[in-house]
């Protein structure tokens, strides 16, 4: 009887871990988030990268899905924050990848990294400056994105006056130094790189992904 016994294995399951899955613990310590809002987190991913394409990773097109539920949208915004959050540049964000960019957002980073991930949003060509037809490019989008069909000529101006203050070199461009600067007058600027309900993320997921109308 006790050989018949020792044939079965009492020990707990181990759970497969997907591609890129982080141990919450240590995402935790390095990041703004507890490791319940990390555990948290998880299903969130797993919901956002199963969309389309059900591998344990976020694609492009299930990231301007559960942005703008349109994959085949382009949007250069879109583009860019997933090229930050991106960090392997192997075009899909893995977990841990999720939770360390998402961290920027949340409302106890740090300025300075907030201020930092802004002004790689705009550095288009990430040569480690803001060049006007960059700023110009952005603008744009932005604008475009929320809806507001402004002419070539409002947008210039928009451009120029940005360009006349922020660049207190006088050298055609913006520098990380002359950002923070520009940032330090104008605070707005990155008001939307704080996301208020990443500090209730255990008890409601983000609102994009409630109305993303993709079934679980």
């Amino acid at each position: 009887m006790p050989s018949f016994l020792n044939c079965f294995c009492f020990k707990k399951a181990v759970v497969p871990r997907r591609k890129g899955y982080e141990d919450p613990i240590i995402l935790a310590s390095e990041t703004a988030f507890t490791v319940n809002e990390v555990e948290a987190l998880y299903d969130l991913f797993k919901k956002l990268s199963s969309t389309i394409i059900d591998d344990g990773l976020i694609h492009k097109e299930e990231f301007q899905l559960a942005l703008f539920q349109n994959s085949r949208k382009k949007n250069l915004f879109a583009d860019r924050v997933f090229d930050l959050f991106d960090l392997k540049h192997n075009g899909v964000i893995e977990f841990g990848e999720f939770v360390r960019s998402l961290s920027i957002f949340h409302p106890k980073a740090s300025e300075s990294d907030k201020i930092s991930f802004a002004f790689k949003l705009y550095d288009l060509h990430q040569t480690g400056c803001i060049k006007r037809e960059e700023l110009k490019e952005m603008v744009s989008a932005l604008l475009s994105e929320s809806n507001l069909d402004l002419t070539d000529d409002v947008i210039e101006s928009i451009v120029e006056k940005t360009m006349m203050e922020a660049d207190s070199k006088g050298d055609g461009k913006i520098d990380l130094e002359e950002w923070k600067e520009y940032v330090a007058k104008h605070p707005s600027l990155i008001k939307n790189m704080t996301l208020p309900y990443l500090k209730d993320i255990t008890v409601a997921f983000p609102s994009f992904v409630l109305n993303s109308e993709v079934n679980d």
